[in-house]
């Protein structure tokens, strides 16, 4: 009786595995077509997308390898002796908006600072930029225009790491952009958020079609290049997680680092404050500006906000403001009086290199502190 009930029940067991392997089985094989179907969409498009790049007649002495276009599919091409007549002009198809999520994005990015960088580099490998540091998207209609602006002062050899990835990293994002090297002229007390005020007037005197600025160090580099450097309905943080905070926001209100904010927005919080001299305290103030205003900070996915920091010692002149926590208390009361509208500089020199702008401007020195007692 004990041998009939142990086989019957290995009889169960066997029938189960048996059902469990067959359940297996078939979703595998659903897996894998579904699979083996994306490919062959994938490759159905890539292969109907160049397809259309093929045309009859090339040209092989027109620059970058480019053809003429010869108006609607099935149209007669010219021949070669047909030459158009005077009053004629060429017909090419109209650019369509660039896509929100550009095709050429490669995602996580490898970012290392090991590598010896010279501009000589930079500049071969972004042949396409224009002088001052300008590019915009050939083959597409940007959507925004936007000016990139970093505050400055001896930071020679962070810049040449921050051209080297940000370059091809806007072009991919098909990015219409410039970009502003805001240096402060001599060795007073540095003040970032004042220099990234006068880089908005700079920018905007240089290009007044700009409606996009974002305000970036120069030492943290994008890990992750579906970090679009882009504006949005509310003023956008884009340095989410750091290295050097474990890839985490370090606090709530932590609005440092990379942030960007469209010409109404700024205008709308006065811009930045210009009364934080030193280190600390003027990204509190913004995004106490922000708050104030009626606005909500916006960040993008921690996964893909991810930033990676060029390690350095404290410069010279930046040491912390021992008055930041007061100013920061005080926004409310401060930032109608203090900010673009209070904003005064001299304008030193604006230098227009192959890969960027640079603008050195005079900002003054902070008010002598009232002695205690």
């Amino acid at each position: 009786m004990t041998r009939l009930l142990l086989g019957v029940t290995l009889e169960r067991i066997c029938k189960a595995v048996l059902l469990l392997c067959l359940l297996h089985f078939v979703i595998i094989m659903i897996l894998y077509f579904d699979v083996y179907a994306q490919h062959l969409d994938f490759f159905s498009r890539f292969n109907t997308r160049n397809a259309s790049r093929v045309h009859p007649v090339s040209n092989s002495s027109r620059p970058n390898g480019t053809v003429p276009s010869y108006g609607p599919a099935g149209a007669e091409a010219p021949s070669p002796s047909t030459k158009p007549s005077a009053n004629q002009t060429a017909t090419e198809k109209p650019l369509q908006p660039c896509q929100e999520m550009p095709p050429g994005l490669v995602g996580r990015l490898l970012i290392e600072f090991s590598s010896p960088m010279s501009m000589e580099r930079v500049q071969r490998e972004n042949p396409d930029v224009r002088q001052g540091g300008k590019y915009t998207p050939p083959d597409c209609l940007p959507r925004q225009k936007v000016a990139i602006l970093i505050p400055f002062r001896h930071r020679e050899h962070h810049l040449k790491y921050w051209l080297h990835y940000l370059h091809p990293i806007l072009r991919r994002q098909k990015v219409a952009y410039g970009i502003y090297i805001i240096n402060q002229f001599g060795e007073d007390t540095f003040n970032r958020a004042k220099l990234l005020n006068v880089g908005f007037l700079e920018a905007l005197k240089d290009d007044e079609e700009y409606d996009c600025f974002i305000f970036s160090d120069v030492d943290l580099i994008p890990m992750d290049d579906r970090n679009l450097y882009r504006c949005y309905e509310q003023p956008r943080h884009f340095a989410v997680g750091m290295d050097k905070f474990g890839f985490r926001l370090p606090y709530a209100g932590y609005f440092g680092g990379v942030s960007g904010l469209s010409k109404s927005q700024f205008l709308k919080i006065n811009g930045f404050p210009n009364e934080y001299w030193g280190w600390g305290g003027e990204d509190d103030d913004i995004f106490n500006r922000i708050s104030l205003n009626g606005m909500k900070v916006s960040r993008p996915d921690i996964r893909i906000g991810r930033y990676r920091m060029i390690k350095h010692e404290r410069d010279k002149h930046n040491e912390p403001n021992p008055q930041r926590f007061t100013k920061i208390q005080n926004t409310k009361m401060t930032m109608k009086r203090d900010g673009i509208s209070s904003l005064q500089y001299r304008l030193v020199e604006v230098s227009r290199q192959p890969m960027y702008t640079n603008i050195t401007v005079e900002i003054g020195r902070p008010p002598p502190r009232l002695a205690r007692g």
